[in-house]
């Protein structure tokens, strides 16, 4: 089968992208997902995350290498395998990113991509709940909804507590400044998920704009003798399967699996498709490295006051919360279980905010199983949460055979710089001075991890180096940038050396946004979505 267009990965940014290509019906668009369709309920309302957090059906659970730094530890790191991709499974925080992080992707040789220039892409995909503005869009498929009034009063004492001292107060993160404490925006319409699967793909498919190839494995990408990508091979029921491009061939399958499908296809360092047996078409070291992710621990607080835990730990508590949604679509079943949080200068002399802090009015583990929700803790309790917001650490995505149903090896080499070591101190210390402040010394009855004992900044790091874990934001493996050694696609995402190929997803990243990179990914694909057209007009 032919088509103009063949898009690899039904994620945040794969949906956009053939949504959009589509819309014209100029152009015939084929969607290539891995997983299926994210047709369940737990897939619309919020608190449904949980349920898919372990579940290898949507899921593709993989993990780290060992962490030497980590105390040996393979880290968790879940990926949507469904339509919708790590859109359809996580937490939904809405944050842009600080205006200096995009400043720094063109600093570093790509023009079109400072802050002024995506600003655009960001109002063009929201339609905000407080309406047009100079900061928000009015009109875009993505909804957004502040979650401030409707948090739970522990969340509240959090921020009285950044008042008392003295650190800045946030009214909205994706604004002009994201420093500050605030209470997040999720990508919620109604009190169901708002994200790229739902309000892009969604109704391109039922126009018939866009056509989707479900449980099919992107096995390799087929190049012609003159370097231009021509097909996709897939496979789906134990046969395969090839799709061919007449104009592109995009990959949107995300900071892991694109780098993976590069290197399957032989487009990547010589040395390490050679070792794999892999036939070299294409020698392009960098396919792969640049890996960045925020790395993140939570200090847990036994309250002396009710919290969520008490309902969230009860099937009354629970039914309670599932009525209030149903009728009004609002709760906690209706939230993020991230309520506050914020962006702060771990020490004066930063020159900008570099520690991001969660605050949850629940304390709670996931089991690991599929079945499980959240477990919250079995006393009164909240946690507070905060990871650096530009690691300097830098790790790889690398095929671990040829088979294409193997998972790659992720090296994320967490924590291995003076730079990454130091913002932990920070962090942690800020976590402990935050509660602290009366506000929150009226509700804390102990700390009871890393509890008082870790008085000390070695104490601190090592409760770090043991309990810390992704916060799921993997990026920069396909970064961009004009150097065809150091990055894999240049200014128009135009993978370096080849014709008919581009990524579009969060691999492309010269560097790690603050924030989640939700809303960046999807802003990506909006503005390659543009250049992609204007490029075939």
């Amino acid at each position: 089968m032919e088509f103009d267009f063949v898009v690899v990965g039904a994620g945040s940014a794969g949906c956009i992208v053939a949504s959009r290509l589509s819309e014209s019906g100029r152009y015939t668009v084929l969607l290539i997902e891995a997983g299926g369709e994210d047709k369940s309920f737990w897939f619309k309302i919020p608190v449904g995350y949980a349920k898919s957090y372990y579940n290898p059906k949507v899921n593709w659970m993989y993990r780290t290498e060992p962490e030497a730094e980590l105390g040996g530890r393979r880290i968790y790191a879940p990926r949507g395998k469904v339509q919708g991709g790590s859109g359809s499974i996580n937490a939904m925080i809405f944050v842009r990113g600080d205006r200096s992080d995009f400043d720094d992707w063109r600093a570093a040789g790509n023009p079109g991509w400072g802050y002024d220039d995506v600003l655009p892409y960001f109002r063009k995909l929201e339609t905000h709940a407080r309406g047009e503005s100079h900061w928000h869009g009015g009109k875009g498929p993505i909804h957004i909804t502040p979650m401030r009034g409707a948090t739970h009063p522990v969340s509240d004492a959090f921020l009285e507590a950044c008042g008392e001292l003295g650190l800045p107060e946030n009214s909205d993160f994706n604004g002009a400044t994201v420093e500050g404490a605030g209470v997040y925006d999720i990508n919620t319409r109604r009190g169901q998920r708002s994200h790229s699967s739902a309000e892009y793909l969604r109704p391109a498919l039922r126009k018939g704009s866009v056509k989707i190839e479900r449980n099919a494995l992107a096995r390799r990408i087929v190049l012609g003798p003159d370097g231009t990508a021509r097909a996709v091979e897939v496979l789906k029921n134990g046969q395969t399967r090839t799709f061919r491009a007449r104009r592109e061939v995009i990959l949107s399958a995300g900071a892991v699996d694109t780098p993976k499908l590069l290197q399957l296809s032989g487009i990547g360092d010589g040395a390490l498709l050679f070792a794999h047996g892999v036939r070299t078409q294409h020698h392009l070291p960098a396919v792969g490295q640049n890996l960045q992710d925020h790395l993140c621990a939570s200090f847990y607080y036994r309250s002396k006051r009710p919290t969520l835990n008490g309902d969230f730990g009860t099937l009354l508590g629970q039914a309670k919360f599932g009525l209030t949604y149903l009728l009004r679509r609002s709760g906690p079943f209706a939230m993020s279980v991230n309520q506050a949080g914020g962006f702060f200068r771990g020490r004066p002399e930063e020159a900008r905010p570099n520690i991001q802090l969660y605050f949850n009015p629940l304390s709670y583990r996931i089991p690991d199983n599929p079945r499980a929700g959240l477990t919250p803790e079995p006393y009164p309790g909240f946690l507070m949460a905060f990871n650096a917001c530009r690691p300097s650490s830098r790790g790889s995505v690398g095929i671990a055979s040829a088979d294409p149903l193997a998972a790659p090896l992720i090296r994320p080499n967490y924590l291995t710089t003076e730079h990454d070591i130091g913002e932990v101190l920070q962090g942690s210390r800020l976590m402990r001075t935050i509660a602290s402040a009366p506000a929150l010394q009226a509700w804390i009855e102990d700390e009871v991890s890393p509890s008082g004992s870790a008085d000390s900044d070695r104490k601190l790091l090592e409760y770090f180096r043991h309990n810390s874990g992704s916060i799921y934001h993997l990026c920069g493996t396909c970064r961009m940038g004009p150097d065809a050694t150091r990055s894999v696609v240049d200014s128009r995402l135009r993978v370096h050396g080849l014709s008919g190929l581009r990524i579009v997803d969060a691999s492309i990243f010269p560097n790690i946004t603050a924030g989640n990179i939700n809303a960046p990914t999807m802003m990506v694909a909006e503005k390659a979505a543009e250049m992609i057209l204007e490029d075939h007009r």
